[in-house]
């Protein structure tokens, strides 16, 4: 199928972005969009033109990378990473409108690929919890309630892609934040920082620049794992019982 693309083209953080149009004429529906985006760089470099940057790594929709805006969503139109997103979600003569993440923390390295460091230092901040190094220990030493470790693990397999953040109209990364305090703090490891946890991550989100959450939830709704809304209830609980602690 022939489609056209406008895509995000901008050398740097500090370079003012223009979009940039292509038509490509022989866009098999089997393709992966990551794929298509293949063919239109080996094109443009086939023409001696620069070829379009953008982000991938495991290409199987588990490493995050990937993300970039299709028509103003972000992954695009189906509920999946950008690797994992097919041509045959679209149709023939379509015009594709592809961008990178919008965010003041997320600031543009070249064309669609952005630093997405700040998310990086957020985890530094608390994510993890201080642990003997050694062998695994013996999974049925620490009994945990079924329901507990099933919303940890539905916590735990947030990919890190910022396609929350991309969504949210105040530029937000509650959702993102909230799925790794949720996935600790709801297992017996996570709880002797689950204080300091929830604090220094918060603070180190707002320091980073990203916008307050007003529970719009546009993050829940494009997040390619389906992170729920209520992980970011129980980092505000966590949050205001830290906090009221002398």
């Amino acid at each position: 199928m022939k489609i056209t693309v406008r895509i995000w083209r901008q050398k740097n953080a500090d370079a003012k972005g223009t979009m940039e149009t292509y038509g490509l004429d022989d866009v098999s529906e089997h393709m992966s969009f990551l794929e298509m985006l293949d063919v239109l760089n080996e094109q443009l470099t086939v023409e001696g033109k620069d070829p379009v940057a953008f982000d991938s790594d495991c290409r199987e929709g588990i490493c995050g990378m990937c993300g970039v805006v299709i028509n103003g969503i972000p992954h695009g139109p189906e509920v999946t990473t950008t690797c994992q997103l097919h041509m045959r979600t679209f149709n023939d003569g379509d015009v594709i409108d592809i961008e990178p993440w919008r965010a003041g923390a997320f600031p543009v390295v070249k064309d669609l690929v952005v630093d997405r460091g700040a998310f990086d230092r957020i985890i530094q901040a608390g994510g993890f919890i201080s642990a003997p190094t050694g062998s695994a220990p013996e999974a049925n030493n620490l009994p945990v309630p079924k329901d507990d470790a099933d919303h940890a693990f539905e916590a735990a397999t947030c990919i890190g892609c910022g396609a929350c953040v991309a969504a949210c109209p105040n530029g937000s990364a509650m959702l993102f934040t909230a799925a790794k305090i949720t996935h600790l703090g709801l297992l017996p490891q996570g709880q002797p920082e689950r204080d300091s946890r929830v604090l220094g991550m918060v603070e180190q989100m707002d320091y980073e620049g990203f916008g307050g959450c007003t529970n719009i939830g546009e993050c829940a709704a494009a997040c390619p794992k389906g992170i729920p809304l209520d992980v970011i209830s129980r980092l505000n609980r966590d949050l205001m019982g830290a906090l009221a602690k002398p």
